[in-house]
This record gives structure tokens, C-alpha cells and sequence, in this order.
């Protein structure tokens, strides 16, 4: 397996395009469309929010089918919380894409993502999905890539390509998220694609699985949307053979990377961010203990904004750990930043031992290790610190 350009039209037989439909005030690109050339098994994963967007309504239905051909996108407003008339554009949107593509309705999926409650302005968005169909190509990927950012700093794009069933095969995906970032299910948008012939079934496992370990693992700000969606499609290009027990683990290890990646990605353009660290918790009593632990000590603003000065505070991770509702043993906690140990048996290590986890902090990326020793269980999860910016680009998000 090795990475390779393109994102989400790597893989064979796979289109996109972004162009300017003029939802956002900034004139930049703000409806994508992804296009797979035949028939592609649909898998999907959403939000747990009990408030969700039409669109992410919409899809919910149309993945249950388990076949898919295109996704349209756009960036600038949720449709969410938008009542009847919000469905009605969602629908409406799938069937002019349908139409302009010349396939069946039920085949495309819609997201939408931007501002909460405001309602889709469709007079702009019906010229650009038509502009979006006639615009789709194999060196489409990068501009879908940008036309589905809201806060996002850059665009999120990686592919893989590696040889398994006897043919080579290409995973290639685009996600965007910045901000609103805590997934119980998905995170923000992500859209996958892949060439290999796989059944519905077994993408779901697999799938399943790189998405518990990747967008179910990241954290920003502890909030999470109302129209946050994963979509995987597999069309079966690459023309391999149907895959064994060790091809499956193959694809497994691809997915995995792809879907990896484009999370950390998202962590680390995190709204005002400055770093991304990884909280790793071990010698847990359980795994729902080790992932309390460790979204705790992710998403305390006291924990966050310590990240962001570089300040040694162990005092806030206890703190964190202590009211995660984890079962813990003050005195078996240790605490580690890289293999400084900063934290042994609930007990601090000293000026010295501060001074040298504050050079850790120093850097971009790093981890933290919290080790519980009252089992056998762990979990990593990564998040981002909190900087002043944070406050300011939410203060600016609407005007």
C-alpha cells in the first residue's frame, strides 16, 4: 500500500467537480459533486444528534438501499432545522442532480453543511448543480475537495493504492471539519471511494470498524452537529477477484489509513488550533471506561487551553480523570507526556519533571498517556487545543 494524488477520484471509474453556486458571501467554491460511472455499493454512517438536517434524513433512507451512484454537496448552510420546506429542497436537489446525470433519483445522496436554520437559497443552487454535472472529471477531486470546507483552513484529501485479489486497488477520500467537531457516529462530512469489488456486507464490517477507530476518536470543541454523515461507495472497477480472508484484511488496513488520516487532518485544522495530540489511555477496568477517560481529558477547556500555553497543569488531567465517571485508583495513575513521566501514583514528579514536559508541549504534535492500572483495556483519541482564535472565528461565523 502506498499513497498516491488525487483523493476522491483515485480510485477507477470515479468524477467530481466543486464550482460557486454563490451560497457563500466569500465567492468561494460551495457545491461538489461526486459521480461514480457505474452502479457503487453505499454504506454510511451519521449522527446520533436527536436534531438532524434533512439532508442527513434524506441519505439515511437512500444508503438503506445500498446502492449509490452520485453525492451533491454544499457548504454554507446546514439545512438544518428547516422544517418541511428544508426536506423539500433536499429532495429536490437529489432529482435535479439525478436528472442532470441522467440516473434514478434513489441513487444520490445529499449533504449539506454551514449555518443552522437558515433556509437553502435554491434559486442559486439549481443553475450550479447543472454546472457541476457538466463539469465532472478524473481532475475534479481537489475542487470538491475545497467546495465542501466551511471553517476548514485547507482542504482534506488523501488516496491509497496497493495489489490485492490480483488487481490493484485504490481507496481515495475528502473529508471537512473544523469546528463542531465530537462525533458520536461520524464526523462533520467525509466521503470514500474505491474501485474494489466488495460485497455490501462485508464493507459495512470493515467500515464500521475504520470509522469507530478514526472520526469516533477525534474531538475539537465537544460539540456535535446535526449534519455530520460518512459515505463509503465501492463500484468494483478494479476488477479483483472477490476477496478472501486476506484480501478483506488488506482492504481493512487501506480503509483504515484513509479514514485515519482525513481524521487527524480534521483535529489538526481544528478552529484556532495549534496542536494535535493524541490522549492514549491504558489499564482501564473496560473499553467504556478507558473512552470516558479519555474524552474527558479531550474535551475539558481547562485541559485544552492548558495544551494551548504549553502549561505542565497535571492538576487539570486529574481533575478530568476523576470526574469521567471511569472507575479509578487516585494512587495507581500515572501520567506521561511523550515517555516523561509527569504523573506517578496520583503524585506530581516535581519542578524538574515540569520544566521538561513543558519542552514536550512545545512541540506541534505529541502525546499523553494515562495509564489507570486497574485493568486491561485502552483507547486513543485525538484532539486539539483551544486558542484564543477559537472565540473568534465562532464570534465571526454568521456576519
Amino acid at each position: 500500500m502506498k499513497e498516491i494524488p488525487g483523493g476522491i477520484t483515485a480510485p477507477k471509474g470515479f468524477l467530481a467537480s466543486g464550482v460557486y453556486a454563490g451560497i457563500k458571501r466569500n465567492k468561494k467554491l460551495d457545491l461538489a459533486l461526486i459521480y461514480s460511472e457505474r452502479d457503487a455499493v453505499m454504506v454510511g454512517a451519521f449522527t446520533t444528534s436527536k436534531v438532524k438536517a434533512a439532508p442527513v434524513i434524506l441519505t439515511q433512507r437512500q444508503v438503506r438501499r445500498g446502492i449509490a451512484r452520485a453525492v451533491i454537496v454544499n457548504s454554507g448552510n446546514a439545512n438544518a432545522c428547516t422544517g418541511k420546506p428544508g426536506m423539500e429542497d433536499a429532495i429536490e436537489m437529489a432529482e435535479m442532480t439525478a436528472r442532470a446525470l441522467s440516473i434514478n433519483k434513489n441513487l444520490v445522496c445529499v449533504a449539506s453543511t454551514g449555518v443552522i436554520g437558515e433556509p437553502l437559497p435554491m434559486e442559486r443552487i439549481r443553475p450550479a448543480i447543472k454546472m457541476a454535472s457538466e463539469g465532472i472529471s478524473a481532475d475534479g477531486g481537489k475542487d470538491a475537495a475545497a467546495a465542501i470546507m466551511t471553517t476548514d483552513t485547507f482542504p482534506k484529501e488523501v488516496a491509497v493504492r496497493g495489489k490485492i485479489g490480483g488487481e490493484m486497488v485504490t481507496i481515495g477520500g475528502i473529508a471537512k471539519g473544523s469546528g463542531m467537531i465530537y462525533p458520536r457516529m461520524a464526523t462533520m462530512l467525509a466521503f470514500i471511494a474505491t474501485d474494489a469489488v466488495i460485497d455490501r456486507e462485508s464493507l459495512n464490517k470493515i467500515f464500521s470498524k475504520a470509522v469507530g477507530g478514526s472520526f469516533n476518536k477525534i474531538t475539537v470543541d465537544g460539540d456535535t452537529s446535526t449534519n455530520d454523515m460518512v459515505l463509503c461507495m465501492a463500484n468494483g472497477m478494479a476488477g479483483n477477484c472477490r476477496l478472501d480472508e486476506k484480501g478483506l484484511v488488506q482492504f481493512q488496513g487501506m480503509l483504515e489509513h484513509v479514514c485515519g488520516r482525513l481524521s487527524k487532518m480534521i483535529v489538526k485544522d481544528g478552529e484556532g488550533a495549534t496542536r494535535l495530540v493524541e490522549i492514549r489511555v491504558r489499564g482501564a477496568k473496560n473499553s467504556m471506561d478507558a473512552e470516558k477517560v479519555a474524552f474527558a481529558a479531550a474535551n475539558s477547556n481547562l485541559v485544552k487551553t492548558a495544551l494551548f500555553a504549553g502549561d505542565p497543569n497535571w492538576g487539570r488531567r486529574m481533575a478530568a480523570i476523576g470526574y469521567s465517571g471511569a472507575h479509578v485508583r487516585e494512587d495507581r495513575i500515572i501520567i506521561s507526556f511523550n515517555k516523561v513521566v509527569m504523573v506517578r501514583n496520583g503524585t506530581g514528579m516535581g519542578k524538574e519533571v515540569e520544566r521538561k514536559v513543558a519542552e514536550v508541549m512545545s512541540n506541534k504534535e505529541y502525546s499523553i498517556t494515562i495509564d489507570l492500572n486497574v485493568g486491561n483495556a485502552e483507547t486513543s483519541v485525538w484532539t486539539s487545543d483551544l486558542s484564543y482564535d477559537y472565540v473568534k472565528i465562532n464570534v465571526a461565523y454568521r456576519s
